[in-house]
């Protein structure tokens, strides 16, 4: 399970140094793609071929089954971290997040999110009332 918060930078070649606690996890291969609200989803490659499957029970007559498949799976990218723990994110996937040179990454469970630093924080001050008034209901 993916769990934390951590702000790495993105060096000038769009590549990210995973954080420590998640590379064991990762060094086999990940997945990058586009995530909700413009954040970069990270999946080890066992967790994305579980999505993937999820996906193809879909049905086909369903266009939001095909329209979400489509955004979700046409920005994918498989990639493998290098031996100090890097990762390259795609220039395509960069500029559908925003991200630059700061970026926060979260650890969401099943997966990891990638943000733009910015980005990031404002969600949280908009989701912190929000998370407050959850209870049981």
């Amino acid at each position: 399970m993916f769990l934390g918060t951590y702000t790495p930078r993105l060096d000038e070649k769009g590549r990210l140094i995973l954080p420590a606690k998640y590379r064991d996890e990762l060094s086999y291969g990940l997945v990058l793609t586009r995530g909700q609200e413009r954040c970069i989803y990270v999946f080890s490659q066992r967790e994305f071929e579980k999505q993937h499957e999820q996906l193809a029970q879909a049905s086909l007559t369903s266009r939001r089954a095909r329209d979400y498949a489509r955004v979700f799976l046409s920005g994918a990218s498989d990639e493998v971290p290098d031996k100090q723990g890097r990762v390259t994110i795609p220039q395509v996937l960069r500029t559908y997040g925003g991200l630059d040179r700061e970026v926060t990454v979260i650890g969401a469970g099943n997966r990891i999110e990638i943000w733009d630093s910015t980005a990031w924080q404002q969600y949280l001050d908009e989701q912190e009332d929000v998370f407050s008034d959850t209870d049981e209901d």
